[in-house]
């Protein structure tokens, strides 16, 4: 039987959350500066509209009834500095090579969601950083302060905002130049191909399965007699941690027949572990909004919170309304999930869940340098795909951290990149990424092993 549920709209609005404690919030000296920022930024045009969010939840819905598979990827901090032609064409190919990847070993449909246009915030362990003696507010990503260690960058700085919403703005104007211009055409995938394609371990079984959907595009529109319908582009969405609450509050309209509340600076926000609790200002603000939203869950938290969660951001069992992301690491994963899964089948309701395999298996190496093992986020993925089938359960996305660069950040993988190679192209600020080889093989071990595992059962 399911929980009785609450109406969320009832006391609630954009500020509500002011109520409560908010975790993770830059601490301003100008109060006026960032009232004057947040009702600027409240008059501006908005990002996304009511109807693609809408489309989005729908989506969602059908990959938590096993009809779709939600490929979530993208930078873990985004840069104002990359917000360039090149950086994002190349984050959309490699999502793009990836969901035909999926498509053809999966035989679904996938969905794309990028974390981009908008994943300008980052929370961190600490408030202060010391370096030589010297201590300063933590690097928050480029919406809050700078990353150079000097007191005027990192001085949480209200106007960033209003420089967020016009990086988010001109990533999202350049996305949908793109996706409407025919750059997501099935008949040309040669488009998405990046500089370094030629060097990738990847490219043979790439190009066979780009020439095999090719024959079967062309098999059908020659039977058919005319274009396959939707074959010249892709829906595209937008995602990002709903951290900084005043930039988000900013951007939230009532919209549509009913009234209901929007975030409309993104379509698909979602909640980081550090600021899950139930009585805290993200799950206030998260309660009332009509978007599809997300939630991070992991080691720590309890089969009890979850339920109660669940019921607080999910009172009416919407499809498409919620989605869980685990992230507990390849050792920990055997353990921690089952708890999670049983709790979330306890409600009664239907949610999406979601593999995070990276921030699980982040670690040091001797000389201080954060990075991933590539064969621990595929043991993760592998394990957590087996665990869902074994309890019942149907696992229907992935959420990596990944780029189009060619980038030495994460160890292993089919390129052999070692401790060493990390020194060579490492530029993230916060943490590592899967490059273009990396996130391609897993898209190829994903598909592979889905399809190994259905033929076994079909056995």
């Amino acid at each position: 039987m399911k929980p009785m549920a609450t109406d969320n709209r009832t006391n609630w609005h954009p500020e509500s959350w002011q109520a409560k404690t908010a975790g993770q919030q830059p601490l301003y000296r100008d109060t006026e500066a960032v009232k004057s920022v947040v009702d600027r930024l409240g008059r501006l045009p908005q990002l996304v509209t009511h109807g693609e969010v809408e489309a989005l939840k729908k989506q969602i819905a059908e990959a938590a009834r096993g009809e779709r598979f939600l490929l979530q990827g993208g930078d873990c901090a985004e840069s104002f500095d990359d917000c360039t032609a090149d950086n994002i064409a190349n984050k959309l190919k490699i999502l793009l090579q990836m969901s035909l990847v999926l498509v053809t070993g999966m035989r679904k449909r996938v969905t794309r969601v990028g974390r981009i246009a908008g994943q300008y915030a980052k929370p961190r362990s600490a408030d202060m950083e010391t370096r030589g003696g010297q201590t300063l507010p933590s690097y928050r990503g480029d919406l809050i302060n700078r990353p150079p260690f000097t007191p005027e960058d990192r001085e949480p700085d209200p106007e960033l905002m209003l420089r967020g919403y016009e990086r988010a703005a001109l990533t999202l104007n350049h996305i949908r130049a793109l996706v409407d211009g025919g750059f997501a055409d099935l008949h040309h995938p040669e488009n998405w191909d990046l500089d370094f394609v030629r060097q990738s371990p990847m490219e043979k079984e790439y190009r066979e399965i780009v020439d095999s959907v090719r024959d079967s595009l062309q098999f059908m529109e020659t039977i058919a007699g005319s274009r396959v319908s939707g074959s010249g582009r892709v829906d595209f969405y937008t995602s990002h941690e709903a951290l900084h609450l005043l930039y988000e509050q900013a951007q939230t309209h009532q919209v549509g027949h009913d009234g209901r509340w929007y975030n409309m600076a993104t379509h698909f926000p979602w909640i980081g572990m550090r600021t899950a609790e139930l009585d805290g200002a993200h799950v206030e603000y998260f309660r009332g909004i009509a978007n599809p939203v997300a939630v991070k869950v992991g080691p720590g938290m309890s089969a009890e919170h979850l339920k109660a969660l669940i019921e607080v951001l999910d009172p009416h069992d919407e499809p498409g309304r919620l989605t869980l992301i685990h992230r507990l690491g390849a050792n920990k994963i055997e353990s921690g999930l089952p708890p999670l899964i049983e709790a979330a089948q306890a409600t009664g309701r239907t949610v999406l869940w979601s593999c995070d395999p990276m921030h699980g298996n982040t670690e040091k190496t001797q000389s201080g340098i954060k990075t991933r093992r590539v064969e621990n986020v595929f043991s993760e993925l592998e394990q957590a795909f087996d665990i869902h089938q074994k309890m019942g359960s149907h696992l229907g996305g992935v959420h990596i951290e990944l780029t189009g660069e060619n980038v030495t950040e994460c160890m292993g993988g089919a390129s052999g990149l070692t401790e060493k190679d990390l020194e060579r192209a490492y530029r993230s600020q916060v943490d590592p990424r899967l490059n273009y080889d990396q996130a391609l093989e897993l898209a190829m071990r994903v598909a592979g092993y889905r399809l190994r595992s259905s033929k076994h059962r079909v056995a």
